[in-house]
């Protein structure tokens, strides 16, 4: 019976997740920079945000942020400022040690807490997310549909981010991509920076319609 409004979701969701955004871009950067691990459980905290989007769509809470605009730039301005942090932070990385130095130089670890957090922030404080999740649970699904249908429908779109961007990790973090990217080094982070700073000073510039 809800098969047809099931695929809506699925269809609209995959073209959502598929494009480059914030969440793809610091799974890359994870992946590429503290390897397949890090990358994994950055995709699972990004993955477990929807449950978040979700969870105050269904309360109704996403509504009332979407009416206003004190909310709504709460939620922009705390996004944008943890872009802008972390792109700052990418945008300072220093060229690579001599091999000499690097011989007994401790590896910089990316604990699963930390890359999960990461993954987490970055998806949860998306106020283009939160207008996606509203916009799904208020106009692509019907207000009639029951309760656990619609929350069925928020588990397959949390498992389904979550799949999609362990899929991007473990492409990103194959030792050949990593090479590669690496060989660029510092560079590499630089450009990371830089495009985690463009996003949060798009999702800055975000107004409300």
């Amino acid at each position: 019976m809800y098969w047809t409004e099931f695929l809506t979701v699925a269809l609209i969701h995959l073209l959502a997740v598929a494009s480059p955004g914030p969440d793809f871009a610091v799974v890359v950067r994870e992946s590429v920079t503290h390897g397949r691990r890090a990358g994994t459980w950055t995709a699972l905290g990004v993955g477990s945000a929807i449950f978040l989007h979700v969870g105050y769509s269904l309360l109704g809470i996403g509504l009332i942020v979407s009416q206003s605009i004190v909310l709504f730039n709460v939620l922009k301005w705390l996004a944008a400022a943890y872009l802008l942090y972390i792109g700052f932070k990418a945008i300072r990385a220093k060229p690579a040690a001599p091999a000499t130095e690097q011989l007994h130089a401790e590896p910089a670890v990316r604990t699963p807490k930390e890359a999960y957090v990461a993954g987490f922030m970055t998806n949860g404080l998306n106020p283009k997310a939160t207008l996606f999740f509203l916009s799904l649970f208020t106009v692509v699904i019907n207000p009639h549909t029951p309760l656990w249908v619609q929350a069925g429908y928020g588990v397959y779109l949390a498992v389904a981010t979550a799949v999609w961007f362990c899929l991007v990790a473990m492409l990103f973090s194959q030792q050949r991509v990593r090479a590669g990217f690496a060989r660029m080094g510092h560079w590499f982070d630089r450009t990371m920076g830089a495009v985690l700073i463009a996003l949060g000073v798009k999702i800055a510039l975000t107004e409300m319609h």
